[in-house]
C-alpha cells in the first residue's frame, strides 16, 4: 500500500505518520507515505498557494494550478491515474467498510485542504472520492487523512501482528468490540467475569458476542440495522430496548 498525502504541511504528516504500528509497517516495508508539499509547486518566490474567492467572502482559498501540478507528478510515477480521496465535512462518512475496501489499493492520494477549501474547478479534476470523518470542521485535511491511513493500514496484510485483530475489534460485523480485561483478576472491588476465567472457549465467545450486542445496542443503536444478527440475537436486543424503557434509560 503506498499513500501519498498532497499538503501544506508534510512534517506533520510525516511525524504522525512514522510512529508506533504504522511507523514500524513503513520500516518493514509494508506501507510507504509520501508528503507532497503543495507550495513546492507554485509560481511565486514566497510559494504561495492561495488567493481572494471570486464573489468575495472571508478567507482565503488554495488555487487550482499548484495542487493540480502536486497531483500530476504522482499520476506520472505510477503511471495511471490514482484514486484520489479530498479531505471534507461534505463528503461521506469514513467507517470500517470503506477502510476494508480502500486497502486493497495499490495507490492512494489524500488531498488536504486549508483556509477556505480548495478551487472547484481542481477538484472536478482529480478528486475520486469525498470522504469526511465526522460533522465537524477542523483547520485542514491533514489530521482526518491520518485517522484513515491508519485504519486503512490496519487492513494491509501483516501491518499487524496478530493477523485477526484487525477485522476482530470494534465494527466488525458491525457490532461494537465487547469489554476486555487483564491482569490482576480483582481492581479496586472489580473482578473479571467468571466465563473468562473458565478456559471453555465456547461459553468465552457466546458470552463476547452477547456483550458485543449489549454494548451495540446501548451505545451505537444505529450499527444494529446493518448487523449480521440472529432472530434470536434479535429478540434479545427487543428485550433490552423494553427493559431500558421501563427503566427510562433507553435514550440515556
Amino acid at each position: 500500500m503506498n499513500f501519498h498525502v498532497l499538503t501544506l504541511f508534510p512534517e506533520m504528516i510525516e511525524n504522525g505518520m512514522n510512529t508506533s504500528i504504522t511507523g514500524r509497517a513503513i520500516a518493514k516495508g509494508l506501507l510507504s507515505l509520501e508528503a507532497i508539499n503543495i507550495r513546492d509547486f507554485a509560481f511565486n518566490k514566497h510559494n504561495k498557494v492561495d488567493d481572494y474567492p471570486y464573489g468575495g467572502g472571508a478567507g482565503m482559498l488554495m488555487q487550482a494550478e499548484p495542487v493540480y501540478l502536486a497531483y500530476e507528478s504522482i499520476e506520472k510515477r505510477v503511471g495511471r491515474k490514482p484514486r484520489v480521496v479530498y479531505l471534507t465535512p461534505q463528503g461521506q462518512v469514513f467507517n470500517q467498510k470503506m477502510a476494508r475496501e480502500m486497502a486493497q489499493e495499490e495507490d492512494l492520494v489524500f488531498l488536504c485542504g486549508h483556509y477556505e477549501g480548495i478551487d472547484e474547478r481542481v477538484l472536478e479534476e482529480i478528486v475520486t472520492d469525498y470522504v469526511s470523518i465526522g460533522d465537524y470542521v477542523l483547520t485542514g485535511g491533514e489530521l482526518p487523512a491520518m485517522v484513515m491511513m491508519d485504519s486503512i493500514s490496519r487492513m494491509v496484510p501483516g501491518v499487524l501482528n496478530n493477523e485477526e485483530s484487525g477485522e476482530t475489534e470494534s465494527f466488525a460485523g458491525n457490532l461494537l468490540e465487547h469489554p476486555q480485561y487483564s491482569r490482576p483478576e480483582e481492581w479496586h472491588g472489580k473482578k473479571v467475569p467468571e466465563v473468562l476465567l473458565s478456559g471453555h472457549h465456547a461459553n468465552i465467545e457466546k458470552w463476547r458476542r452477547e456483550q458485543s450486542i449489549y454494548r451495540t445496542a446501548q451505545r451505537r443503536p444505529d450499527l444494529l440495522k446493518n448487523s449480521d444478527l440472529t432472530n434470536k440475537e434479535w429478540n434479545y436486543v427487543r428485550q433490552l430496548r423494553k427493559q431500558w424503557k421501563e427503566e427510562g434509560l433507553e435514550n440515556k
